[in-house]
């Protein structure tokens, strides 16, 4: 195989990073990966490979290059507080251990993963699963990746970050096996069928993007699609004006329960 070749590439930084460019579009990583290797005035990439290796501030820039800034996992953490004594000891004791749970609107993964990890301290892994969604194609192949900056990942709590995370240069990869418990798929909110008997839908920080209508249009849709007595946990910019017609019960100002 020639040491100039792309594939050899991916298989010498899945060596040394454990990072998998099999997971990102092979055209703009290409791209950007050249555009990298000629800033660093080296050529080609088995020099770029040994440039890596022996240069810990180039290893950095790369695995730099490949992690995505979300905002933040346990964003608003006094709220994933409630969550973890108050909403999820609720749902088990209502729904029993297989709980039904989107994460809507889900960006780069740092929701639903946050889910798996707060329903760790509840339930065996094996147990959880969460179905999450985003109109986005690009960042739900990021979320896969499951690749963050040392920012995005500071509100976790100590004893789960050193559990499911590993350290790569400056960066936290996650673990596969909360990985494995997140389902990705591309839905479309305004367009797209929703399912149905949920007994927790997460959608958070994403709906004031939407007009008006729109939002009352949604928040319609999650509360036909809950089962009974199922959980709405929304962020801290949203707010549900009409919250009583649209058939809730305000438990609190992020978290709406179906009547």
């Amino acid at each position: 195989m020639a040491a100039n070749d792309y594939e050899y590439f991916k298989k010498a930084v899945y060596e040394l990073t454990k990072i998998d460019l099999n997971a990102y579009k092979e055209r703009q990583m290409k791209r950007r990966i050249d555009a990298l290797i000629a800033k660093n005035s080296v050529s080609g990439y088995e020099k770029y490979v040994q440039l890596l290796k022996s240069d810990k501030d180039k290893f950095d820039e790369f695995v730099n290059y490949l992690t995505i800034n979300v905002s933040e996992f346990y964003r608003n953490p006094d709220q994933w507080d409630v969550l973890d004594k108050k909403v999820i000891p609720q749902l088990i004791k209502q729904y029993g251990k297989n709980l039904k749970i989107w994460s809507a609107a889900c960006s780069t993964g740092d929701e639903p993963y946050s889910l798996v990890m707060a329903l760790s301290l509840h339930l065996p892994l094996s147990q959880i699963k969460i179905i999450a969604t985003d109109i986005d194609k690009q960042v739900i192949e990021k979320a896969k990746v499951g690749l963050y900056s040392a920012k995005s990942v500071v509100s976790v709590p100590s004893d789960l970050k050193e559990k499911y995370f590993t350290k790569i240069g400056p960066s936290y990869q996650i673990s596969d096996e909360i990985k494995s418990r997140v389902t990705f798929k591309q839905h479309n909110l305004l367009k797209d069928p929703y399912d149905k008997d949920w007994h927790m839908i997460v959608c958070r920080n994403v709906l004031i993007y939407f007009t008006e209508e729109a939002k009352v249009e949604i928040f319609a849709k999650y509360n036909d699609s809950l089962a009974k007595g199922g959980y709405l946990f929304i962020g801290s910019t949203e707010q549900i004006m009409e919250y009583r017609e649209l058939g809730y019960v305000r438990e609190n100002s992020f978290f709406y329960k179906k009547e």
